[in-house]
């Protein structure tokens, strides 16, 4: 194993998948869905690779490939479930970057609505979700169910 690929018990995404954590929306073959704990926005969704991975160049070609059709997949079910008028995707590769993870790669999905500036984050250092986290798990499980059934 590679220290690429080694997964650490400092790494919240290895440990998600270790204890099976309940903000997981979505496992594939390589990659999962997870919620993130501390959202911008209802929704805020992580896709992560399965292996300990910090950047794109270090995936494999299936991993790769899996990666962005979750994300195109997990784009939908936000699309359906909450129908933002946009999305923020990113990655942060590194500290200077803003990663909070620094060595197991992950694509933010953030979903936008116009008006969602979201004062309260900047001037009161909290976050306002009209929906309990555990709510928006269940929601975007089974609107992940769903749509692999198609």
């Amino acid at each position: 194993m590679t220290e690429a690929s080694r997964p650490t018990s400092e790494c919240i995404f290895c440990d998600a998948l270790k204890r099976d954590e309940p903000l997981v929306a979505h496992r594939g073959q390589r990659v999962f869905v997870i919620l993130n704990k501390f959202p911008y926005n209802n929704g805020h969704l992580m896709v992560v690779p399965d292996r300990h991975v910090g950047r794109l160049a270090d995936m494999e070609p299936e991993e790769l490939t899996e990666f962005i059709q979750l994300t195109q997949m997990a784009e939908r079910v936000l699309t359906d479930l909450y129908r933002p008028h946009g999305f923020n995707l990113g990655l942060n590769l590194g500290k200077p970057a803003g990663a909070g993870v620094l060595d197991h790669l992950h694509m933010h999905l953030v979903p936008r609505w116009n008006g969602d500036t979201n004062f309260m984050t900047v001037l009161g250092e909290t976050r306002v979700l009209p929906e309990v986290l555990s709510e928006s798990a269940t929601k975007v499980r089974d609107a992940f169910a769903r749509l692999t059934l198609r």
